[in-house]
């Protein structure tokens, strides 16, 4: 029962997904919640992956792809996002560690924040608009997935900075590095069996871009925030699909 509590506040923190009544809300329950953050990633690349196989059928590529990057983001109320603007607004404001730590929490968004919404989302649509009806729905599998993925390994990379504490602190627990591993096997095996070993690259792909990005944040702010977990996310989904767009081009 514990570890269904902990499934379930997985998917009520990461998702924007119905669950009847209050199972899987307590502290308690999110604090153990990031060994399943791999899990939701794998429903909803099932999710997402129907989705695609239904809109590359019925809609011109340019036009799925939007539609495809909408659902993607909706899946998490665009909460991925949100941790993207913030990250780019403090992590590229050339200011002291503290002042980075300030500019994130302003809810409000910068043009940073702005130019990395624009151009994460961009890629995503221009990169999922070139690939065939197959690859897209062997995108759309693999997209949430490595999302997910990168969440829980820059956890197990970095520590979390913020000494007055707040909502990224619920999740770190000794369950982060079992969370890291357990994901990574995920995403590789899944990009194996949708791909073959051209997958292992793409997955591999993703998750440099996580550890780069990660370097990043311990050389800004020693370590991760909320946002940046969130940031992440969106990093590894924007890079996973440009390493399948790219994959035929680098091929032949």
């Amino acid at each position: 029962m514990k570890w269904l509590r902990r499934c379930a506040a997985a998917f009520r923190f990461l998702t924007i997904l119905p669950l009847p009544g209050s199972f899987g809300t307590t502290e308690e329950d999110l604090a153990g919640s990031s060994l399943f953050f791999p899990v939701v990633g794998l429903v909803l690349g099932l999710i997402a992956g129907a989705c695609a196989w239904v809109l590359w059928r019925i809609m011109p590529p340019p036009v799925a792809a939007v539609l495809l990057t909408f659902i993607l983001f909706s899946f998490s109320g665009a909460l991925h996002l949100d941790g993207l603007a913030d990250s780019a607004d403090g992590l590229f404001s050339a200011r002291s560690r503290e002042r980075i730590l300030v500019i994130m929490r302003d809810s409000r968004i910068g043009a940073m924040g702005v130019i990395a919404l624009v151009m994460v989302l961009a890629l995503k649509i221009s990169a999922l608009s070139v690939l065939g009806r197959d690859e897209a729905v062997r995108a759309a599998l693999l997209i949430p997935i490595s999302g997910r993925c990168a969440i829980v390994v820059m956890m197990a990379l970095l520590p979390y900075v913020r000494p007055e504490g707040g909502l990224g602190t619920l999740f770190y627990s000794r369950n982060v590095k079992p969370a890291a591993l357990g994901g990574l096997l995920l995403l590789f095996a899944a990009g194996f069996l949708v791909l073959g070993l051209p997958g292992l690259v793409v997955a591999g792909a993703a998750m440099a871009a996580v550890v780069f990005f990660a370097l990043f944040c311990r050389l800004k702010i020693g370590g991760a925030t909320g946002d940046t977990l969130g940031a992440s996310c969106e990093l590894a989904e924007a890079f996973i699909v440009l390493a399948l767009a790219a994959l035929p081009v680098a091929l032949f």
